[in-house]
């Protein structure tokens, strides 16, 4: 299928069912136990700094690894698969001193999703498989100071973070995603730096993609970390028209669901969830079981909450997979039609009706 046809089948897939996302990639590649040697490939054998841990250089250093990954959870019955690039951009890779990489970086992880999606396509035509690029919040914000004795300090200006993000989406077009995936957003203000770069390519002649944008619940509190509840965050990116919208991240599904039930009953779009599983232990990890994370989803779905479902943190294929029986067969939550209104966000939303 041509990009125009993948996303005509995208679009209609979503009408017909709820689609199924991948799960979590940090813990997957955790458990190759790869050494320094396998981040570094020969590529970055004399890169002053250590790289363990930098998992987006996988895509260079061990593809094998990375399409892997990609071909467990579209076996598991995952509609979309992101790539590997959730850190690949130059603000992220300055920790590791692969700015020069980040191009390559987004093109070969874009090329070995579309390579697995589209064997897997071949095989089960029925059930397209679709990729979604990646992109991270980036290590740096700009809503709110890092310097607690200098609140107006900010380590990065929006123009650069606009342009680490024009890079990434750019490359991640050229190797061929079917949709922009803006994930883990923690800052509104980071996020409209990403959703302008993603926009502005329309301008350099790049065919519009379509556009998921999910947010961050850090805890308790029902906000971002920059302040927003999840209504004020729908009102403030409503604009862009994505394609869906959503949470994922740092929260369980049942501490989840009250601002999943919130965006599904305020935004006109499709509505997306992929919480981790559970919260982790005091070691730092990950103990819900696959079948208790697919109960709380599952939940979600006959009540209509979500239309895209998938896993974040401590999530495994076998996660995506139990995810995936549970919500078989589930209509799809009906997009609400609202009324017209001046809708304004702050850290609170304002919504006047005329």
């Amino acid at each position: 299928m041509t990009r125009t046809e993948r996303i005509a089948a995208l679009h209609a897939a979503a009408r017909e069912r709820i689609l199924v996302l991948d799960g979590a990639w940090g813990v997957m590649i955790q458990r190759r136990a790869l050494s320094e040697a396998d981040f570094r490939g020969e590529r970055f054998a004399e890169r002053p700094l250590p790289q363990k841990g930098n998992n987006d250089t996988l895509i260079l250093t061990r593809p094998d690894i990375v399409a892997d990954l990609h071909d467990l959870y579209y076996a598991s019955g995952a509609d979309i698969s992101e790539t590997n690039t959730f850190s690949s951009t130059t603000i992220a890779q300055a920790d590791y001193g692969l700015e020069d990489a980040v191009h390559d970086l987004n093109v070969e992880g874009a090329r070995i999703a579309r390579e697995v999606a589209d064997r897997w396509t071949a095989k089960e035509p029925h059930k397209p498989r679709f990729v979604a690029g990646a992109i991270g919040p980036t290590n740096r914000t700009l809503s709110i100071s890092p310097d607690v004795n200098d609140p107006g300090f900010r380590a990065v200006s929006y123009d650069e973070v606009y342009a680490a993000y024009s890079q990434q989406a750019r490359a991640l077009h050229q190797g061929g995603v079917d949709l922009f995936l803006i994930e883990t957003v923690f800052d509104t203000l980071n996020c409209k730096a990403a959703i302008k770069a993603i926009l502005d390519l329309e301008d350099e002649g790049y065919e519009p993609l379509p556009l998921w944008i999910s947010g961050t619940i850090t805890d308790r509190s029902g906000r971002t970390l920059s302040g927003q509840t999840a209504e004020a965050f729908w009102n403030s990116v409503r604009h862009a028209k994505p394609f869906a919208v959503g949470f994922n991240c740092a929260l369980g599904a049942d501490l989840m669901r009250p601002h999943v039930a919130e965006l599904a009953r305020v935004a006109d779009t499709l509505v997306a969830a992929y919480p981790n599983a559970g919260l982790p232990n005091a070691m730092g990890q990950y103990d819900e079981q696959p079948h208790e994370t697919a109960h709380f989803i599952e939940e979600w779905a006959t009540s209509g909450l979500v239309n895209i479902v998938g896993g974040c943190c401590g999530t495994t294929p076998e996660h995506i997979a139990c995810v995936a029986q549970g919500v078989a067969g589930v209509e799809p939550r009906a997009i609400p039609v609202r009324p017209t209104a001046m809708r304004l966000s702050g850290l609170e939303p304002f919504e006047a009706v005329a």
